[in-house]
């Protein structure tokens, strides 16, 4: 790692934690920035997924009170739901190889983008058609978990839009939630991810601390943006990063 790559790699991060405190979207600067200093797509994919990894520790110490009004057996059939759909997905990039990853990438980072930006409209037309218990419900939460221990971008939406199917209102407590849930499904993609060798220690450390960092100094940043000014920046890296992606793989 040079240091011009290091300089990269920790601008975004630094970057990605400042979206991932007020809105999400990280994992389109991460991601990308590991790609362009020569990474892998897989083992970047992977990288990236530990470099955001104190992101979801913090949201789910931050949410502690909202989680503690979720009943205690309800969210431990939550989180094994979870912990079971994660492994599957990361054990599902680990068969990947790095010339088929490379060219759903894009699709990927369509679809993330997408979701970020209709997030908001998709919960409303999907709220409530569904209860939270039952058969259903672990299948959604599963195949969400699924695809977030692939491929890490827009979980976050996707998990608020699956607990408005389930009919969940109160936008406190469905954000503890995810951030418990989504805390639940990094910490088992990152295990697995390390023992399989495909992370890039070096740089996923530097990325952890520039991330980390954010608590300090990229959160007040990041409050003086307007919502629609974060919305059109997500909007814009998530487009651009598609569309260098696909270029690069199907130009």
């Amino acid at each position: 790692m040079t240091l011009f790559d290091g300089a990269i790699l920790a601008a975004a991060a630094f970057g990605a934690g400042m979206l991932n405190t007020v809105a999400g979207g990280g994992t389109f600067l991460t991601f990308p920035a590991l790609v362009f200093t020569g990474i892998p797509s897989v083992a970047a994919n992977a990288t990236s997924a530990v470099a955001v990894f104190p992101g979801y520790l913090a949201g789910a110490l931050g949410f502690r009170r909202e989680l503690g009004r979720v009943d205690r057996a309800r969210l431990g059939r939550l989180a094994a739901v979870t912990l079971a759909g994660g492994l599957a997905g990361s054990l599902l990039l680990m068969v990947s190889s790095n010339e088929t990853f490379s060219r759903i990438v894009p699709a990927l980072l369509l679809f993330a983008t997408l979701a970020f930006l209709f997030g908001d409209r998709l919960r409303r037309l999907v709220s409530g058609l569904a209860s939270g218990e039952g058969a259903r419900a672990a299948a959604g939460l599963f195949l969400v978990s699924l695809y977030g221990g692939y491929f890490n971008g827009g979980l976050g939406i996707m998990l608020l839009a699956l607990f408005s199917v389930w009919g969940m209102s109160d936008l406190h407590e469905m954000n503890g939630l995810k951030n418990g849930l989504s805390f639940v499904l990094s910490a088992i993609s990152v295990t697995a991810f390390a023992a399989a060798g495909l992370v890039a220690w070096p740089q996923a450390v530097l990325m952890m601390a520039a991330s980390t960092a954010v608590t300090l100094a990229g959160a007040p940043v990041a409050r003086l943006l307007s919502r629609p000014v974060r919305r059109g920046l997500i909007a814009l890296v998530g487009v651009g990063m598609t569309a260098v992606f696909a270029l690069r793989t199907w130009g």
